[in-house]
């Protein structure tokens, strides 16, 4: 009986697709009263972005994260899926 391996790019692209649903319904649905909860989260990372400067190019590096409880259950969701197929 052969094995099937699953792809680590897939289930990279199934956690991040999770997550960047989840945050969008979490964002629509906080403006709606009973569903508010969904958009509840926290923001971390760096506020303001680092500044690499070599005098003929400047860089700039920041990274913001912002997770909600709905995109927490869109990463289940796509563990889930991702382990159905």
């Amino acid at each position: 009986m052969a094995t099937r391996e699953k792809n680590v790019w897939i289930l990279l692209l199934f956690i991040l697709s999770g997550l960047v649903i989840g945050g969008l319904i979490g964002e629509i649905a906080a403006k709606i009263d009973f569903l508010w909860w969904l958009g509840y989260g926290q923001e971390f990372g760096l506020s303001s972005p680092v500044q690499l400067d070599l005098n003929i190019l400047k860089i700039s590096f920041g990274l913001m994260f912002k997770i909600n409880i709905a995109s927490i259950i869109g990463l289940i969701i796509s563990i889930v899926v991702y382990r159905k197929v």
